[in-house]
């Protein structure tokens, strides 16, 4: 019977031997030894405010920048885009779930989700852009000195609104000015603030309709009918996400239309001064991927402006919408012709 229970020992601790031996060598395979070589795995998380071509050409130019520095979709990056569909509870909702879950690193696209992400971590870096205002929305103190985790790009180049403004007073001669804007949004507050700035000097006045939802876009444009001698849209998400009901009243009104970026100028407007989200977003992504190198920290990367701005104007836009193109325009100005 000893003897049985000796040999039953002596089984047992050399199964258990060979147990241990298989640990070790299953912990040998995932370290460094043959994992060394294995690329670091990122998750980004994307909140989008809402789906339209500035917002998605940023959203494609931020990705395409991280690309082309080592950081590939599908090889060591994940992206988790998440479009909060204009709704700003939907916004915190998105950014939460994103610290939930632990991304490496949140994409904020427009204010309202940059403004969110930042309530909701204070530890994950954050990059955003499309955003007009930084620092009066709260995201950074100053653009030279941003916040610990965060950084970006603001669309609001200072120089873009007044061009505008001036073409549309000085040469459309425009004197009754209709905006459309969500006053929910901080961004277009901040631009109705300079519209009026660089207008009222120069005798122009300012007709306000305000929306809260894009449902509302349609009916606000009606109501400035016979009201105003143009529209101007700013760069806001709500109306540019519904600015095709906006197109449909300038073309059948024959107000001129005029909006804060190229991308709304190419879908019917007459002219805009700006420049191409999608580059703002290859920037962005740029400042992401030194984050992700370790080679910076968001608090050590200035917020960043727009590149150069350039006015363009829709020849078929001013044709449908009774404004006559001059041929002298060509002077300070772009053609965009379909």
């Amino acid at each position: 019977m000893k003897k049985s229970l000796k040999t039953l020992s002596l089984l047992m601790a050399a199964g258990m031997l060979v147990l241990s031996g298989c640990g070790e060598e299953k912990s040998s395979g995932s370290g460094s030894s043959s994992g060394g070589d294995e690329k670091k795995q990122y998750t980004i998380g994307i909140t989008q405010f809402v789906e339209h071509p500035s917002l998605d050409a940023a959203t494609e130019g931020f990705k395409k920048a991280l690309e082309d520095e080592g950081f590939k979709e599908g090889d060591n990056v994940k992206f988790d885009f998440q479009n909060a569909q204009a709704d700003m509870n939907n916004t915190q909702s998105i950014a939460n779930n994103f610290v939930g879950d632990k991304v490496d690193m949140i994409f904020a696209n427009a204010t309202p989700s940059a403004v969110s992400a930042l309530n909701a971590t204070k530890d994950i870096p954050i990059l955003f852009t499309s955003v007009t205002d930084p620092v009066g929305a709260g995201l950074v103190e100053s653009f030279d000195q941003p916040g610990d985790n965060i950084t970006g790009t603001t669309d609001n180049h200072p120089e873009g609104t007044s061009k505008t403004i001036d073409f549309m007073i000085d040469e459309a001669g425009v004197k009754n000015i209709g905006i459309i804007y969500n006053s929910g949004e901080q961004n277009s507050e901040v631009q109705v603030k300079q519209v009026k700035e660089l207008a009222e000097p120069k005798g122009a006045k300012i007709v306000e309709a305000s929306v809260s939802t894009s449902a509302e876009v349609k009916q606000a444009a009606d109501s400035l009918v016979g009201r105003v001698d143009a529209i101007y849209i700013p760069t806001d998400n709500t109306v540019v996400s519904a600015l095709e009901s906006v197109i449909s009243v300038a073309d059948s009104k024959k107000i001129p239309l005029f909006v804060g970026e190229l991308d709304s100028m190419k879908r019917g407007a007459i002219a805009a001064s700006g420049f191409n989200y999608f580059d703002l977003g290859y920037q962005t992504g740029k400042m992401a991927a030194e984050i992700l190198k370790g080679n910076k920290k968001p608090s050590e990367i200035p917020v960043e402006l727009p590149g150069s701005l350039k006015l363009v104007i829709n020849k078929k836009a001013a044709e449908a919408q009774g404004l006559e193109v001059k041929e002298e325009w060509t002077d300070f100005a772009e053609f965009h012709e379909e």
